[in-house]
């Protein structure tokens, strides 16, 4: 058995999961764009144990530069932002 994923959340809803011991991070994607990303990333797959058409999975110890992993981050928490009532994002 291994430790639960951390959880990153916005407005209670997920745009993360951290698994420190496997050295995975789950984002939420586009799509379009995950399957291109996962195309031109070998460090990028389906998503682990998620909706593999909407998650990437990010083996954060390989050969991607920490500047993409950044704005994959950027791009999951904007995606569910974008997602959130009206009133909650305009409170964020």
């Amino acid at each position: 058995m291994g430790l639960d994923p951390i959880a990153i959340k916005i407005a209670g809803k997920i745009f993360a999961l951290f698994y420190e011991e496997k050295g995975y991070l789950n984002l939420k994607c586009d799509p379009v764009i995950a399957e291109n990303l996962r195309e031109k990333h070998e460090d990028v797959l389906p998503g682990y144990h998620m909706n593999k058409q909407h998650w990437n999975t990010i083996i954060l110890e390989g050969s991607l530069p920490e500047s993409d992993i950044f704005a994959m981050i950027d791009q999951s928490y904007d995606l569910v932002v974008k997602s959130l009532p009206k009133r909650i994002r305009e409170s964020i």
